[in-house]
């Protein structure tokens, strides 16, 4: 089924939209259902990652701290790895990055509000819903990510096939959150009916918080997931069986999973700081593509030292693999994600003109001598 086209959209460049998912999060009609998790957790006081001011470093712009927030998941790994090998903390020189996790994208988007963080990383459609619930006011997103992660698991003895998951009980993180809406989307492509706010339907959608999905799985009251790694590759380790890699239904095999966002303020104030955030960005992607091995287990080292236990081989050797890292925040796809979930009914047409500004980050990629990102027509005003 295509995908219903807003009016802001007919006049600029589109991606094409055939077996596209919708994939938002945090909307606004759904704000007040999604639970946030306080300011996140400040990571600062057991850092025993290589993050480490250089002898006779210089602050930027005089600024004593830059304060960054992200999620303890792989689909963050970016984050993950420039703050445990001290790749972003090198390009800011004594500018200190200071560190807080979040759970959910709304308690990250609440703390940038606050200037409890500057920058942060987090999903596409917490960036949609605060940029607009402030009317385009609060943030900028600034850079990509990741692509890719996110994975239907069943258990395959209930479910043979797709059109097996019709009448079965399939969890998602979150009502309304990015892997919520992609499912949704998906089963009404089907030609099957859910009621979105209950989950009930031809499908069954069982919202289930990613830290007790595999336990869900393991009793039984779940028949699979539509969900973002490292919880699907969990699901495996349990029997589970990958029925559908979200990534085979996008153009390219790529929609954008993690974007770098920004205060408006902060990035007026302290364009210089941004600026070395993003060559840190850059240059950490960099460094997980030509050492594969050595990002992934710095990516656990950050895990196991924010959790208290690595992932095992059988989790994040998969889970990585499916994790594309780049600097592009491939803009149309975002663009779609956003006319996907008005297609679910769980938004109305939101005006996304000027929530990119790429000027830093391709300032960053032209001295580097990468060709520039596209914003596709929702940059600045």
């Amino acid at each position: 089924m295509p995908a219903l086209r807003s009016p802001r959209t007919t006049a600029r460049r589109r991606a094409p939209h055939r077996g596209r998912l919708a994939a938002l999060s945090a909307l606004p009609l759904l704000a007040l259902t999604l639970s946030a998790c306080g300011y996140g957790s400040d990571s600062d006081a057991n850092d025993t990652g290589k993050a480490k001011i250089a002898a006779g470093a210089k602050k930027i712009d005089g600024l004593d701290t830059v304060k960054i927030g992200y999620f303890p998941n792989l689909t963050h790994g970016t984050a993950l790895v420039g703050d445990q090998e001290g790749l972003l903390q090198k390009e800011l020189g004594a500018t200190k990055a200071t560190y807080s996790q979040f759970n959910a994208g709304p308690s990250e988007i609440e703390a940038l509000n606050s200037k409890s963080i500057d920058i942060g990383w987090i999903g596409p459609s917490p960036a949609i819903n605060g940029f607009t619930k402030s009317q385009g006011k609060n943030l900028r997103i600034i850079g990509g990510s990741a692509s890719g992660g996110v994975k239907l698991v069943v258990n395959p003895d209930k479910v043979k096939s797709l059109d097996d998951v019709k009448g079965k009980k399939i969890a998602t993180p979150q009502l309304g959150n990015t892997q919520d809406v992609a499912f949704l989307n998906w089963v009404k492509e089907k030609g099957w009916k859910v009621d979105a706010q209950s989950g009930k339907g031809d499908v069954s959608v069982v919202r289930t918080d990613n830290k007790i999905t595999p336990d869900a799985y393991k009793s039984g009251s779940i028949d699979g997931a539509w969900v973002p790694e490292p919880t699907a590759s969990k699901l495996v380790a349990e029997g589970g069986k990958v029925l559908l890699d979200e990534a085979d239904l996008w153009p390219d095999k790529k929609f954008v999973i993690t974007n770098i966002i920004v205060s408006q303020d902060f990035l007026k104030k302290h364009p210089k700081v941004v600026e070395a955030v993003l060559r840190g960005s850059v240059k950490t992607n960099q460094w997980i593509k030509a050492n594969p091995a050595k990002a992934k287990a710095a990516a656990n080292a950050k895990l196991k030292q924010l959790s208290g236990k690595p992932l095992p081989a059988e989790v994040i050797d998969p889970a990585w693999k499916s994790i594309e890292f780049t600097d592009d925040p491939l803009a149309a796809t975002l663009d779609s994600e956003a006319d996907h979930a008005v297609k679910a009914g769980l938004l109305e047409a939101p005006d996304l003109k000027g929530i990119y500004d790429l000027g830093p980050l391709n300032k960053v990629l032209k001295a580097a001598g990468r060709p520039a990102v596209d914003d596709a027509g929702l940059g600045a005003k």
